[in-house]
């Protein structure tokens, strides 16, 4: 029992969900801005309501203080590692520029013990993507950095501190490749473990972030994404 239980676990985390369509692209309203969102299950919002997503969020807070976005075209899925998002964003064929570009990536590979070298060739190559997407303009590129999910109720029994160390080794390369490249990077890492004595930042899931976490996550990022768009 306890180790089908496990696997049904790892299937959760790892699988998509009914909710995690691969690609979300919305294009009804006559804003002019365009946001496209490169990741995973943070990005698609596993087990939020569509308007509680954080790209979704950060549009509508940007539209609410003098930008007009669209929807932002989600390319996302839960489960996804760096080489499985690059395979999504081939089989999507976003057309750019695009006018704000976010790349949220690598819990995965965390989770299925991949190497941090290996991740960081990978991000990298994301990353230039996501500069292409966004006509090479590197001022309307952003980077998120990995949450910790060792402190919600799914991470609880399988090893905290690993986790939490192994996170801190992929956001260090994440956080390197982004000065080197001159991107934006957010550190919402020390935001996600607020989690950990605060059961309303984490969705019914028991694993990934509520809509009120996200929000944490946009009011760190707002102000510089608004002073970059100007």
């Amino acid at each position: 029992m306890k180790y089908a239980l496990l696997s049904l676990l790892t299937i959760f985390f790892v699988d998509c969900k009914k909710n995690s369509v691969p690609i979300t692209t919305s294009d009804t309203n006559t804003s002019s801005l365009t946001y496209l969102a490169l990741g995973d299950s943070y990005t698609i919002g596993e087990s939020v309501a569509e308007n509680q997503r954080w790209p979704v969020q950060l549009a509508a807070r940007l539209s609410s203080e003098d930008f007009s976005f669209k929807t932002p075209q989600i390319i996302a899925k839960t489960g996804w590692t760096t080489d499985e998002l690059n395979k999504g964003i081939d089989q999507a064929e976003p057309k750019g520029p695009y006018d704000l570009v976010s790349l949220s990536i690598g819990v995965n590979n965390q989770f299925r013990g991949r190497s941090a070298k290996e991740f960081e060739s990978e991000f990298q190559a994301l990353l230039n993507r996501a500069i292409g997407f966004a006509g090479n303009n590197k001022d309307r590129v952003l980077v998120l950095s990995i949450p910790d999910y060792g402190v919600t109720p799914f991470g609880a029994n399988r090893n905290p501190v690993k986790i939490a160390k192994e996170i801190d080794e992929f956001n260090a390369v994440k956080k390197k490749i982004c000065e080197q490249e001159g991107i934006a990077y957010f550190d919402i890492t020390g935001l996600s473990r607020k989690a950990a004595n605060d059961n309303s930042l984490i969705a019914s899931d028991g694993l990934h972030p509520s809509g009120k976490m996200y929000r944490e996550w946009v009011d760190l990022i707002v102000a510089d994404v608004k002073a970059k768009l100007k």
